[in-house]
């Protein structure tokens, strides 16, 4: 073995590949530009994560070295081929492709969209927003509305800060509910929680209860007290039960006096348990012991997640959530439904900017969906693509598309639809690394540099974390001759767009994109670490590259509170107004025949790209659909059958997977696959490529309120194959 084989070192950081922040401890061996990774494991000096890390973290040097993944920008030819161009030439051709469109159809003819990844990458958050003003399009889209968009509403009209969400202080807590979540898959979703399972056993161990409520006996139920079975899309009715409980039955804490609140037995009363029980599938005695044993609790969180966000009611039971928290006592205090105070406190950054947040200050042009901080629901973006502008009423049509770390043929709603909106578009640039479902559409894409390639700190993720931290990771790996970052190709693209406009506006954006481009996204990080009150900077971060420990959450309100009058609102008049057109619809009797489908999670997989790992992958196939033997017995169908699961928007044939963990009545079938799609060049995924469910997901399912994806409760029959 030679000195450079023998070399090694020891890099520490932060795993970017999903909300739970562990920390991790690389070895590499030999010498630059040909060291080696040997070992990715849990960092046991991380304060956070405790040396706990999921299989996604091995993956990341998969990730990295990847074949399939683009270092240089690529052009399609008419052929339908790529051919690799330079830098210059890629930006200047999508810069002038975007301009021609916007050009002949109007500014809101360029459509966004922002994919997950994009969050995990803070010189995205940073720089992003500046392509998007230069674009200067309504017409924005992301992945919040298939996922936590009812939290950001609850949040703004409650709190005054679409970003101010409570988390459950689940290290001090005596009584946790879980709705419609599965953390033990997710590693916490809205709640960055490292090592979930001790946390959860460390409940159990300290006399308290965990109680899973979820149509499926998923993997947290293994660490649970209790789990109940509910029908999908029926959670409003057990948490307006429960506000029923509270409220008629049960003698509450005094609200805190910066609360304001209407009468909440008004709002409950025709909820009681015995009313709502044929719905949900709870029995009305199993939920007033719910009840009973959350008031009972020292201290108690409800934390409700993607189960609860993606149905029809996700904005109403967001809403109830934080409302039950609230006046059982379990607010704001240890035990509770708490809040972060990060060493960047976004929340207070962007409010002294002027940005809380917004709804419903415009509306979507085909289908009058409303906005909320600037995007409309992606529910309504093939539509928008698709249907032809009335030009006498001064109509936009979108007719290019710019997408960025997103692959929303796969990961929203009725996919065929999508894709052939896709197929229409005059221009379409993407900022991407792999030639996928959805990039496949695309007329050039930029790719960026590997996850090891750039530095890390967790600008959103900070803020929903259970314990107050702060870690900033450098660079594993130097960017290839000729790799950039992603920044530095969004900045690159708003520059670009720079030319359009006034003189006076060209200037001082020019004065903008000098500073970004000087003082880069680490500059702006160590700004804003300045600008709060944990005494951090950068340099003191880098000293520390396992993380700093900022302590527990602590009470914080009404301080916190972004509400001019610091007032609390409890029940805003929004959500009064939505419950009560919905009452009636709420309680008719349901259909007694159909099946629903609802999705799940596997600790393996997060976004669609991670499927092109080999260490992520192997095994069984996990693209199965969940079938409750009653069911099987039914159909005369056996594990590994197939069977064709049909929508209102299309069918697909998957392989059955009998198990009396999916309720009766319930199907179940993962997200992020469906890569065997023409022109996908994912060569690990193709080797699984199991079926996109959100071919059967319906753009027409949404929850009215907020606009959000209804992903679960999908009416679907299921036919034998022939």
């Amino acid at each position: 073995m030679t000195d450079a084989e023998q070399k090694s070192r020891i890099h520490k950081r932060t795993c970017c590949l999903c909300e739970a922040t562990c920390g991790l401890e690389i070895t590499l061996q030999g010498e630059a530009p040909d060291e080696q990774i040997i070992a990715i494991k849990g960092d046991k000096d991380d304060p956070f994560s405790r040396g706990y890390i999921c299989p996604k973290a091995t993956a990341l040097q998969d990730l990295h070295k990847d074949p399939d993944r683009l270092t240089r920008p690529v052009k399609k030819q008419p052929d339908g081929s790529w051919q690799e161009i330079s830098w210059p030439q890629a930006i200047s051709e999508a810069v002038a492709g975007l301009q021609r469109v916007q050009q002949q159809y109007g500014r809101d003819a360029v459509g966004s969209y922002l994919g997950n990844p994009n969050v995990h990458n803070y010189g995205n958050l940073l720089v992003g927003p500046m392509l998007l003003r230069a674009i200067g399009s309504r017409n924005k889209f992301s992945a919040t509305s298939v996922d936590q968009l009812p939290h950001h509403m609850a949040s703004y009209f409650m709190l005054g800060h679409q970003l101010l969400m409570p988390v459950p202080d689940i290290d001090r807590t005596d009584f946790m509910l879980i709705i419609g979540g599965n953390p033990v898959a997710s590693n916490g979703s809205i709640m960055t929680v490292p090592d979930i399972k001790n946390r959860l056993k460390a409940i159990t161990e300290r006399g308290g209860k965990v109680i899973l409520v979820d149509p499926r006996r998923s993997e947290t139920a293994k660490f649970s007290s209790e789990h109940l079975f509910i029908r999908p899309g029926q959670d409003v009715l057990m948490l307006l039960s429960l506000l029923y409980v509270f409220s008629h039955e049960s003698e509450l804490p005094a609200l805190p006096d910066y609360v304001d609140s209407r009468d909440l037995k008004a709002l409950s009363a025709e909820f009681s348990p015995e009313v709502t029980a044929t719905r949900t599938g709870i029995a009305a005695a199993q939920l007033r012991d719910l009840a009973r044993q959350w008031l009972a609790a020292d201290s108690a969180v409800c934390y409700g997640r993607m189960g609860v966000s993606v149905q029809q009611y996700g904005g109403l039971c967001q809403w109830l959530i934080n409302v039950l928290n609230i006046i059982s006592g379990n607010f704001d205090r240890p035990g509770g439904a708490m809040f972060t105070s990060p060493a960047v406190d976004l929340p207070a950054i962007l409010a002294a900017r002027g940005s809380r947040g917004h709804y419903d200050k415009y509306r979507s042009r085909v289908r009058g969906l409303p906005e909320f901080g600037g995007e409309f629901p992606v529910a309504a973006l093939a539509e928008e693509i698709l249907t032809e502008a009335d030009n006498k009423k001064g109509e936009t049509q979108i007719k290019a598309m710019v997408t960025v770390a997103g692959n929303p043929i796969v990961a929203t709603p009725n996919s065929k639809q999508l894709e052939k909106a896709f197929e229409s578009l005059e221009f379409m640039v993407s900022v991407d690394g792999y030639i996928n479902a959805t990039t496949r559409h695309a007329d050039i894409i930029l790719p960026p540099v590997s996850q090891l390639q750039r530095d890390h700190y967790d600008l959103i993720f900070n803020n929903f974390a259970v314990r107050n931290v702060a870690k900033y990771s450098q660079p594993l790996f130097a960017p290839g001759a000729g790799e950039k970052e992603d920044w530095q190709i969004l900045l690159a693209l708003a520059k670009g767009f720079n030319n359009s406009g006034s003189a006076k506006k060209r200037f001082s954006n020019w004065l903008t994109y000098q500073t970004i481009g000087w003082l880069k996204p680490k500059g702006l990080l160590n700004k804003m670490l300045a600008a709060g009150k944990s005494g951090l900077d950068l340099k003191r971060l880098q000293q520390q590259p396992e993380g700093v420990d900022l302590g527990a959450l602590q009470p914080v309100m009404p301080q916190r509170l972004f509400h001019k009058d610091k007032r609390l609102q409890l029940t805003p008049e929004l959500y009064c107004n939505e419950l009560e057109r919905v009452k009636q619809q709420l309680l008719q009797p349901l259909a007694a025949d159909g099946l629903l489908l609802i999705g799940r999670r596997h600790i393996r997989s997060n976004n669609s790209w991670m499927h092109n790992s080999q260490r992520l992958i192997k095994g069984a196939d996990r693209c199965t659909l969940l079938l409750h033997p009653d069911d099987a017995a039914v159909l005369e169908v056996a594990d590994g059958d197939s069977l064709k699961v049909i929508s209102r928007t299309a069918e697909v044939l998957a392989p059955v997977e009998i198990s009396d963990e999916i309720m009766p009545g319930v199907v179940s079938l993962p997200h992020g696959y469906g890569h065997n799609l023409p022109g996908v060049k994912l060569q690990t995924a193709l080797q699984q490529p199991g079926v996109n469910a959100n071919e059967l997901t319906d753009d027409l399912l949404v929850d009215e309120l907020t606009g959000n994806a209804a992903l679960n409760a999908v009416p679907v029959t299921l036919a034998r194959a022939s």
